[in-house]
């Protein structure tokens, strides 16, 4: 049977580069299993749907939700202008910026389009007008908002935690450090990167001035602000489960986009709510069929027969990591993140474990590869809207962003992968 399962694997491949919409390309995996290996589809089927009825993936929903009321509200722009006081007089503070904001929107919304779809407009005109190439400030907002994968809520480490039966709160500890590290690595290559454009800076202010002006924008943000302390604060706090804190994020989203902010009116309101429905439908979609394979591949023990394959290759645990993180870094690259998780994760975490790689700390280097897969091609769905969003061509993007990932994430990839405190100190913290 593992014949059948390299099969269906090969189908998958050749239909993703076909360009198949992603649920389909999962169908057309379980068929060849069904049709070559006459693999009994119908216990797998109910089990799947089964397992969507999860309490925990109702989060997903929620946070998609919250994230699209977001974008919407006028939430986003309350946080940049204020963050934007602190630095914007900077050479290159308008870069640093876009980096902080994607990470606080991410904090928010558990999501990466999240931070490219609510920041972009606003920034990317705004950064081009003071001396950033258009395509530069499309690449770094692109690539910052992957940051919304990796700054706890995140529906990625969600699912991971689900699908491994591992803590979701030691989850989203696991890639708070790397998310951090990469948000100081983006500001400090955009800090140099900015010494060649002809940036048109704000007039330094005094200190009164600078204190005046962030305690006005801080006083009109902090509704936006107090958003993501009610949520981290209450997941962390043991007040609320992520899932409670998704509907939280949600319903105070809406009075606070309506009422204070007053971006919400009902027909753009309606609108993200289309959007998050139809983004959800493919979403469960994807994770319904990619389940089902994936429960298909460890009943016909593929997971183990992997690791005795790898293993008669190598034991080497240094060859075995980067190995592993170039076979989730191509992963990325040709389907999203939650796909990826859901497939890989059970295959690879028995070899994970048998190398000593705790799955909290596989959480985080799984995370931050399949993060990465947004915004690198041909997959990099972040970076296609980001393009969109910035008007400018993806060819034209892609150049900015590969220096941004080489030099501000690759880095972070390897420190997760060989500095297991980085991914497991704060969960061991709390006490995980």
């Amino acid at each position: 049977m593992v014949e059948v399962a390299l099969l269906a694997v090969a189908a998958l491949v050749i239909l993703l580069t076909l360009g198949v919409p992603l649920p389909y390309c999962f169908g057309g995996a379980l068929m060849v299993m069904y049709f070559v290996g006459d693999v009994i589809m119908k216990g797998n089927v109910l089990w799947g749907m089964q397992q969507l009825s999860n309490p925990v993936l109702l989060a997903i929903p929620l946070f998609v939700l919250a994230g699209t009321i977001m974008s919407e509200s006028g939430i986003a722009a309350s946080l940049l202008r204020f963050v934007n006081a602190f630095i914007g007089h900077v050479r290159g503070g308008l870069g640093v910026v876009a980096a902080v904001s994607c990470a606080v929107i991410g904090a928010i919304s558990g999501s990466g389009l999240t931070g490219i779809a609510a920041i972009g407009p606003l920034l990317i005109p705004e950064m081009e007008k003071r001396g950033y190439p258009r395509e530069y400030a499309t690449a770094l907002i692109a690539n910052s908002s992957i940051l919304g994968l990796l700054i706890p809520p995140s529906v990625t480490m969600i699912v991971y935690g689900w699908v491994t039966d591992t803590s979701i709160l030691a989850c989203f500890l696991s890639t708070l450090l790397p998310g951090l590290f990469i948000m100081f690595n983006f500001s400090v290559v955009n800090i140099f990167m900015s010494r060649k454009f002809p940036l048109i800076l704000d007039d330094k202010p005094s200190f009164s001035e600078l204190s005046g002006e962030v305690a006005r924008r801080g006083i009109h943000a902090f509704p936006a602000l107090l958003m993501p302390v009610i949520i981290l604060g209450g997941i962390y706090g043991g007040v609320m489960t992520p899932t409670e804190a998704a509907a939280v994020s949600v319903i105070y989203a809406i009075p606070v986009g309506f009422l204070i902010y007053k971006g919400l009116r009902w027909s753009n309101f309606l609108e993200a709510g289309k959007e998050a429905a139809t983004a959800v439908g493919a979403i469960m979609m994807m994770i319904l069929f990619s389940m089902i394979l994936s429960q298909m591949f460890v009943l016909e023990s593929v997971p183990q027969q992997l690791v005795q394959a790898i293993f008669e290759i190598t034991q080497d645990k240094t060859i075995l990591l980067i190995l592993i993180n170039i076979l989730l870094f191509f992963v990325g690259m040709v389907v999203n993140d939650v796909t990826a998780i859901i497939l890989i994760a059970p295959l690879l975490l028995p070899l994970m474990q048998a190398i000593g790689v705790s799955p909290v700390q596989f959480a985080a280097i799984m995370g931050v590869n399949t993060a990465m897969g947004g915004v690198t091609p041909p997959y990099a769905s972040i970076l296609y809207l980001g393009a969109r969003i910035g008007k400018v061509k993806v060819t034209k993007v892609i150049p900015p962003a590969m220096i941004l990932i080489v030099t501000g994430y690759v880095p972070v990839v390897f420190l997760t992968s060989f500095w297991p405190g980085l991914s497991t100190w704060l969960p061991s913290v709390f006490g995980y």
